[in-house]
């Protein structure tokens, strides 16, 4: 497959304020910033804040034009949000935005980050692979998009043996019962990107993995970014009739429990991966057996039983494993624009090398003793 480049949404920066820049960021969870400028010497200049925002006092606006006006153009994200919060009289008050949602806007107003409108989406529906090829292109294809030789994707996992996914900096001495583990056939494998381990057995798991460029993150806090790259399965699920939402960190949850965790990775070269396993018809029982989810692990979450964590998807929709994933795929194609696409030969050839040379090794699974 060919790629395009990415769609331009506004102009790119031109010194000397030959164009007009345009930005804008939707808050998740509040409101629309958007801001007018100009670039001129490399200096912001001319800078109009505007949005659906609250504000008091109403003076205070000009104050954060003003924080902004005279910043080089090539100012991070970092700094801008600084100067806002510089700027801002005590006592202010901001609702539904934040210094921080300012500076991605301005950002983005500069070309230096991006939205969703801004690529090309791609969609690679679920294919049956081996858990480590699965891991693997996870890695390949982040790497892909960060080289800007593949369109920022989402794939749907599939596999068929009973897996342990362990996150990368996990010790499988401390995660993984070997009783239950050769008891149950389980394939151990760890992944690229932190967080907890996840039990994952064939249909009873909804396992997707982005694969995008940093640019899109560009002024979004760690945190923040998970919700922000999850919004598109928060509208899913509500089209479903769940409401569901974020507990800090990455765990995904509706008032009946957790029905899924989320983790990242973010490589040299640009690209970035954020991938979720949501809970469909979890054996709780056998979960427990597999992995080891002690006192501590529990003592924040407000339960005593490991087995209550967990809310499947299958109780609180009555659906189908295929029909929530395809409700979820025409939800992300509605809003992105997002076609069909595939992993390409190249990238499973490479995807199954990385198998052999770290994936599939003793050295890798064990790097954490």
């Amino acid at each position: 497959m060919t790629f395009q480049p990415a769609p331009e949404q506004h102009p790119k920066y031109i010194d000397d304020g030959a164009a007009r820049l345009h930005g804008e960021y939707k808050v998740p969870g509040g409101k629309l910033v958007v801001v007018d400028l100009d670039v001129q010497d490399g200096l912001l200049a001319d800078v109009s804040l505007s949005g659906d925002f609250f504000l008091e006092p109403d003076e205070a606006l000009g104050d954060i034009n003003a924080a902004l006006t005279g910043l080089p153009a090539t100012t991070p994200a970092a700094d801008i949000s600084a100067a806002v919060s510089a700027g801002l009289p005590q006592g202010a008050v901001l609702f539904g935005f934040s210094p921080e949602a300012v500076a991605v806007t301005v950002r983005r107003a500069l070309s230096k980050a991006t939205s969703w409108s801004d690529h090309q989406w791609e969609i690679i529906p679920p294919t049956v692979l081996p858990t480590h090829v699965n891991v693997a292109l996870d890695e390949v294809l982040t790497e892909e998009v960060g080289a800007g030789r593949r369109n920022p994707t989402l794939r749907f996992w599939d596999w068929e043996e009973p897996s342990v996914v362990i996150g990368s900096f996990q010790s499988v001495r401390n995660e993984v019962d070997p009783d239950g583990v050769s008891r149950h056939g389980i394939t151990v494998v760890r992944r690229i990107s932190g967080g907890g381990a996840m039990f994952m057995e064939a249909g009873n798991c909804i396992t997707y993995s982005l694969y995008v460029p940093q640019t899109l993150v560009d002024g979004i806090s760690f945190a923040d970014s998970y919700a922000f790259l999850d919004a598109w399965v928060m509208a899913a699920l509500e089209k479903l009739g769940i409401t569901a939402f974020y507990v800090p960190l990455n765990d995904i949850a509706t008032e009946q429990g957790k029905i899924g965790g989320a983790a990242q990775k973010r490589l040299a070269n640009g690209g970035m991966l954020h991938h979720v396993t949501m809970s469909y018809d979890i054996d709780a029982d056998k979960m427990v057996e597999v992995l080891r989810i002690g006192k501590e692990k529990l003592s924040d979450k407000g339960t005593r039983s490991a087995k209550k964590r967990v809310d499947p998807l299958r109780r609180q929709t009555g659906l189908a494993r295929a029909a929530i994933i395809e409700a979820m795929q025409e939800v992300f194609a509605e809003r992105y624009g997002a076609v069909e696409s595939r992993v390409s030969d190249d990238e499973l050839s490479e995807a199954r090398k990385r198998v052999e040379t770290k994936f599939g090794t003793e050295e890798w699974l064990n790097r954490v003793p």
